[in-house]
């Protein structure tokens, strides 16, 4: 085996596809493809691959949820994402109450043609059952949203499932072990038990409105970090935090992206139009304390 050709296996630049091991190396620039070639030797940085090597396509992925009908905070989120270069989208749920735009939030996700899972928003605000049990400001708000909605747009919000499987991982609002309860993944010992029940190596998941890494190899811990890079042999439970109303003392909108070439996680903050977002609450005739909140982060 060359010298080369070693390197390449001990830094991880070799990709096995059908068993065959392909040097992989991203070309700088704009353009992030990565090219590929049986071999030993080096990739070209070329954008048009020379005869015998295979260009893979780029893979990011923009991971977004708990949009709560903020179109300002939605529509940031979404341009950065393209900004970003990111090839594919997913809502994480819970596109509707609190704020005013749950039409417009709903229709942008939905023309996005992306995986969606359902929220507990989603599912409250597409039926007509009782409240009892929801805090005021929420109730307020999702009555309030049902009288926006049409019977179309509820029948939609209504077939979204509660967990899904993308390319190579999970999404689910909730939690894995029971998904369709609404619990809250607070701690290392909640996120236990949907590592019982997550058979890839990445899901992400929402509802907490707080960005939180969880990993599990030999023991279940949690990470500070805005980003990581995905190592083997270790699972990730990742909250992406909420575009429309961010509860971890940080009002800017949150949302991750993961680059599956490169193999990392990062999660962005974003300022947004957040006046234009309260006024919205307010002309609405929802409850003031929803548009106070708003630049609270809480």
């Amino acid at each position: 085996m060359s010298a080369d050709r070693e390197k390449g296996i001990a830094d991880g630049r070799f990709r096995f596809i059908f068993g065959v091991p392909f040097l992989i190396r991203l070309s700088r620039g704009s353009d992030s493809r990565a090219c590929a070639r049986i071999g030993g030797s080096p990739a070209t940085r070329s954008v048009r691959p020379a005869p015998g090597w295979e260009c893979i396509e780029p893979m990011k992925f923009a991971l977004f949820g708990d949009i709560h009908a903020n179109l300002e905070a939605l529509q940031t989120v979404l341009a950065d994402a393209r900004a970003r270069q990111c090839t594919h989208f997913v809502c994480l749920g819970d596109l509707v109450g609190y704020n005013a735009n749950p039409v417009e939030c709903l229709d942008l996700v939905r023309d996005l043609g992306c995986p969606v899972v359902k929220g507990n928003h989603d599912e409250e605000a597409s039926e007509d059952t009782d409240l009892e049990g929801l805090n005021p400001l929420a109730e307020a708000a999702l009555l309030w949203t049902r009288a926006q909605l049409d019977e179309q747009r509820k029948d939609w919000l209504r077939d979204l499932k509660m967990i899904r499987q993308v390319r190579d991982f999970t999404i689910v609002h909730a939690t894995l072990d029971s998904p369709d309860s609404w619990a809250y993944v607070m701690n290392k010992f909640d996120a236990m038990a949907s590592f019982s029940y997550q058979f890839t190596q990445l899901c992400f998941y929402g509802h907490t409105h707080a960005p939180k890494i969880y990993l599990k190899d030999d023991s279940v811990y949690s990470v500070d970090r805005t980003g990581i890079s995905v190592k083997p042999g270790t699972k990730y439970f990742i909250n992406c935090g909420s575009v429309g109303q961010p509860r971890d003392g940080d009002w800017r909108a949150a949302y991750a992206t993961y680059d599956v070439v490169g193999k990392r996680i990062e999660i962005h903050r974003l300022e947004y139009d957040i006046d234009t977002a309260q006024n919205k609450i307010i002309e609405a005739g929802l409850p003031e304390m929803l548009a106070t909140r708003l630049a609270l982060g809480k």
